[in-house]
């Protein structure tokens, strides 16, 4: 077999097989249906459906840095300052049911003093359906006017909860059960040691209601609560009316004993001015007195056996940058008739999203 035979074969054999390869050629699949995220309206705004579902979620938070100064009479360092980040995210998932909108929220906080001392928590998570709320949630005592000088709520506000409120969009009125494992220890000193005994710690519960609501300019709040540990309770009530270039706040609170919802004293009244300067600039004067004051600690004696009357002042400072990035200053001076004056403040530049 010569050279030109041999190429004349290879390439008959090369077409049959080409040729045979091409009757059983493969076809590429298409390609499935990509489900792109779609908008959810329903809710409000920056809510999107979690693909393959009809369930709504929304994700939001923001980033805080701010420098805090001030005195601290009777520390180390009678005029320190220290710079701490926060980093926050919330989840929120909506969706329809037979009972209304059934809705789940976490909310995840990360704390940092530097590089090392860091902390993480989880600062919210609950579900709300039908006006009843069940988890870990904020109470109606975390609110207050909106600037920072009153001292009107409890030492910590942060409950695992059940509770149910009915509202409008003008009106709301609701009842909660709380644990306050967290909150004020109220007890006595022991003769032989000295060392304080609390009677108030874990299993301890209370009870709180809230009415509040709007009517034109003016906006109202009543709060009160019953710590049964400590047999005693408080009640606060707050009130904003917008006159003039701003909006008068106003704000009291009696307390029948140190206990978990109110203990920075006996009674207080609290009162501000929000100024509208301009339409990025708010500047808010504070001023509070706090009758037999104190100090608002987790470990109290039975009575506000402490330093006598007490007088608050202070000035806060907002102004927006730019959409969802502001500055804030406040500075507050506190003077309590037993006790030594105190001046603090603090810096902060926050970005929400």
């Amino acid at each position: 077999m010569n050279i030109k035979s041999l190429l004349l074969g290879s390439a008959a054999a090369l077409a049959v097989v080409s040729g045979a390869q091409a009757a059983d050629a493969i076809v590429a699949a298409e390609p499935e249906p990509v489900e792109y995220v779609r908008v959810c309206d329903a809710y409000g705004t920056g809510y999107f459906y979690i693909p393959g579902t009809e369930t709504c979620l929304k994700i939001n938070g923001y980033i805080r840095f701010q420098v805090n100064v001030g005195d601290n009479p009777g520390g180390d360092n009678d005029s320190d300052w220290d710079a701490v980040t926060r980093g926050q995210v919330q989840f929120t998932a909506k969706s329809d049911t037979e009972y209304g909108p059934l809705t789940g929220v976490i909310v995840m906080q990360f704390n940092a003093d530097n590089a090392t001392d860091q902390a993480s928590k989880l600062d919210s998570a609950y579900l709300d359906i039908a006006g009843f709320r069940a988890g870990l949630f904020y109470s109606w005592w975390d609110d207050g006017l909106s600037g920072e000088t009153d001292d009107i709520g409890s030492v910590v506000t942060l409950h695992n909860s059940i509770r149910y409120q009915y509202e409008t969009d003008s009106f709301y009125a609701g009842i909660s059960v709380d644990e306050l494992e967290d909150g004020v220890y109220q007890g006595t000193v022991d003769p032989v040691t000295g060392d304080f005994v609390p009677n108030d710690g874990p299993n301890n519960v209370g009870v709180a209601v809230g009415i509040g609501g709007k009517a034109g300019v003016f906006s109202y709040q009543v709060t009160a609560g019953y710590d049964v540990d400590n047999e005693d309770g408080a009640v606060r009530a707050m009130g904003t009316v917008d006159i003039g270039p701003g909006t008068l706040g106003l704000a009291g609170v009696y307390s029948s004993g140190p206990n978990s919802y109110y203990s920075a004293a006996e009674w207080a009244v609290a009162a501000e001015y929000a100024i509208k300067a301009t339409d990025k600039l708010k500047i808010t004067p504070g001023v509070q007195y706090y009758g037999n004051y104190f100090g608002g600690g987790k470990e109290v004696s039975e009575d506000f056996d402490g330093l006598g009357d007490a007088w608050k002042v202070g000035l806060t400072v907002d102004y927006q940058i730019v959409d969802n990035f502001y500055a804030k200053a406040s500075v507050q001076y506190l003077d309590p008739q037993d006790g030594e004056d105190s001046t603090s403040g603090y810096f902060r530049l926050q970005r929400a999203f």
